[in-house]
């Protein structure tokens, strides 16, 4: 990235401490942006600019809901943080809807059926993502010292929000996760033995405990086979496994296994969250577990309950 204008905004970005992938996000939109006006730049520009844009990615690119939002949080954090402009309202946005769509939940037979073809990590996350409600990148980024064995819990750690949470940990993952947590251990010996051995710390954490990174409680829980240069700090470190890697096994299994419903990583958690209710629990406790912070979210999985409880009897079985 050679140019000084785009630069001053990745570094913008990192003093806001936002992450890596929102950095990846915000830029390709704000250089989008500044092509799709001709490479005017964007001190030039203001609302109506953004507005033409936006009502092109609708009407005539007909992007989903989410990635007009998406370049929308772009452009506002442009011209907020980086060029120190307050735009105001933009009337005259063709925004998007969202369309209301029923998750998808397996059945706990299609859950079975789907780990069977799955073995080692892939197994044991798919597990865990299923056992525990998480998301993806909340089992990813899982550390040794958020396994929290005497109270039979695991600790969700600066999760969606940036606001931790803990879930129950399932007895039947205690010995699996034990044996990983041992596997992880050899791996890190052998990274010291060679002068590694360091792991990528939240700012915060990285000031406060500056030889921290080497500690092994806060390795990643699932770490990736080799060691990896950060993109940001350009230092070298033994990142977690990477989401499109097992997003990719996890695709082949569920083809294997036959199942014909969208289902994806995703899946499992809106499965837990609709099998804990068919058992018995309060949709508070559902909500918590979840993470969600409204309950109209945890809702919808009463819906999806409702709707098979009530299946109508079509006259053609008569």
């Amino acid at each position: 990235m050679k140019s000084p204008f785009l630069l001053s905004v990745r570094q913008t970005i990192r003093v806001q401490h936002l992450s890596l992938r929102t950095e990846q996000a915000y830029l390709k939109w704000i250089l989008h942006f500044i092509r799709f006006h001709k490479n005017q730049h964007p001190d030039q520009m203001g609302a109506s600019e953004i507005r033409t844009y936006l009502n092109w990615l609708a009407d005539q690119q007909q992007v989903a809901a989410s990635t007009q939002n998406q370049a929308l949080a772009a452009l506002i954090f442009l011209y907020r943080h980086v060029i120190k402009r307050e735009i105001g309202p933009i009337d005259g946005i063709h925004f998007v809807k969202k369309p209301p769509r029923a998750p998808t939940v397996l059945s706990r037979e299609e859950v079975k059926r789907i780990i069977a073809f799955l073995d080692g990590d892939d197994s044991l996350i798919t597990r865990l993502l299923y056992g525990c409600g998480l998301r993806l990148l909340e089992a990813l980024q899982l550390r040794i010292m958020h396994l929290d064995f005497d109270n039979r819990s695991i600790i969700v750690f600066n999760a969606k929000g940036s606001k931790d949470r803990r879930v129950p940990l399932p007895d039947s993952l205690q010995a699996p996760l034990r044996e990983q947590i041992e596997r992880v251990r050899l791996m890190h010996q052998a990274d010291l033995q060679l002068g590694l051995g360091a792991v990528w710390l939240p700012e915060a954490y990285a000031r406060k405990y500056q030889s921290g990174n080497r500690d092994f409680k806060w390795q990643f829980l699932f770490p990736m086979s080799r060691v990896s240069e950060d993109p940001v700090s350009g230092k070298t470190y033994r990142h977690h496994l990477l989401a499109s890697t097992f997003q990719r096994r996890l695709a082949d299994a569920i083809r294997q296994s036959g199942i014909t419903k969208r289902a994806s990583s995703h899946t499992s958690r809106h499965s837990y969250a609709t099998h804990l209710l068919e058992m018995g629990y309060d949709i508070r406790t559902v909500q918590e577990l979840m993470g969600h912070v409204d309950v109209r979210t945890t809702m919808i999985y009463t819906h999806v309950i409702q709707a098979s409880n009530r299946l109508v009897k079509s006259p053609l079985d008569w």
